[in-house]
Formats: C-alpha cells, sequence, structure tokens
C-alpha cells in the first residue's frame, strides 16, 4: 500500500504505518498552524497530539526570553537540583556530577537521557531534578524514550550492504535508497531482508 496523503490520513496509528521525514513532519505542522521547530521524535508527539484533537502551537519568541531570563547561577550540583534550575547541559560540568554520582569515570550520556532532558526542556517541567535523570540512567523510571525510528535508514542500509546479493550493484547505495523508498512509502516494516531485495530487485536496477 502506497503512502497516503497526510490529510486522508484518519489516524495516528495510521500515520505511524509509514516513514517521515523530519522535513515532512515539518511541511506537516507548519501547513496545520502547529509547533514546527523541534527534533524529530517531538515532532510525532505534535501530531500525535493533532489527531487526538490537541493544537500544540508555536511558541511566541517573547516566552522563551521570559523563561531564559529567569535562569538562575547554581552554584553547588545535589540530586535534589532541578534540571531547568541549573541550566543543565551535556557538557563537562554535569558529566563529571554524574561521573561521581555513578562511579563511572569516562560517563557517558545514555540515548533515555538525552531524549528526556528534551522532553524537560521542552515542557519547562521544573519539578524535574539531576536525581530524577540519574534514575533515568539506571533504568528506575521513563520519562521520554529515544526514538530508535530514526536509526532505522542507517539499518536498513547496513544490512542491505551485508547482504552479498547486492553486490550486483554497481552503485549499491544508490539501489539501497530505491529500495528504501518503495518501503518508507509503503505500511510494509522499515526493515531490510533478502525476500524484499528479490521481490524488487527488477524495479531498482
Amino acid at each position: 500500500m502506497e503512502r497516503p496523503e497526510f490529510d486522508s490520513i484518519k489516524d495516528f496509528e495510521e500515520f505511524n504505518k509509514y516513514y517521515w521525514y523530519r522535513e515532512e513532519l515539518i511541511k506537516i505542522c507548519k501547513a496545520h498552524g502547529l509547533k514546527a521547530d523541534d527534533s524529530k521524535i517531538e515532532l510525532y508527539k505534535v501530531i500525535e497530539a493533532y489527531f487526538a484533537g490537541e493544537k500544540i502551537l508555536p511558541q511566541s519568541k517573547n516566552s522563551k526570553k521570559t523563561r531564559t531570563s529567569r535562569k538562575k547561577v547554581v552554584t553547588e550540583l545535589t540530586l535534589d537540583t532541578g534540571l531547568i534550575e541549573c541550566g543543565f547541559t551535556f557538557g563537562p560540568r554535569f558529566r563529571d556530577f554524574f561521573s561521581k554520582q555513578t562511579g563511572e569515570e569516562r560517563f557517558k550520556f545514555n540515548v533515555d537521557m538525552v531524549a528526556t532532558v528534551k522532553a524537560v526542556k521542552e515542557t519547562s517541567d521544573e519539578s524535574f531534578t539531576l536525581g530524577d535523570l540519574l534514575d533515568i540512567f539506571y533504568g528506575k523510571k521513563t520519562y521520554a524514550k529515544y526514538d530508535k525510528s530514526m536509526l532505522q535508514w542507517n539499518k536498513f542500509v547496513h544490512d542491505f550492504c551485508a547482504d552479498e546479493a547486492t553486490l550486483i550493484f554497481g552503485e549499491r547505495l544508490k539501489a539501497a535508497a530505491a529500495l528504501w523508498k518503495i518501503v518508507r512509502e509503503s505500511d510494509k516494516p522499515k526493515e531490510y531482508s533478502h525476500e524484499l531485495l528479490e521481490k524488487y530487485k527488477d524495479e531498482i536496477i
């Protein structure tokens, strides 16, 4: 089944069957007066809310300035320190803090922590603390999950090139892109398989 036009899609479940590039999501959001200046995972949330009857509108520049002007300078970090209050970033200061909390000398923020920080800042959740973020690291809490679908294309290409049968193509990346386009615009799983190659081989040569 080919991907329909956005306005003919009835619900988010149907919308989610298809693959959408970030640029396409931005275009959809702008066309419907929705918030459009965000990451792909957040744009999906905006569109999900739209199908549920809620319109998440663009933020005015003035509201952003007001929030920024309220930031305090926090000199000492504790587990009770608010993430927004301390102006959290993924820089050395906070990496050192979590390194001490976890005992990991070379601490690395995981993808769910990154997604969570993004969500906390977007919603201005002043109740969320560094201790809560530590719980995200240990998997004790869930706030926002990293959208692994963003990696679908990379995995598709990797699996395509790992199949020796694709050596018949002079330009394998170009062939992978052609096959991906077929999959992306359908309701098929966004995964590569040898069976998929056999089915559409004649269309992408």
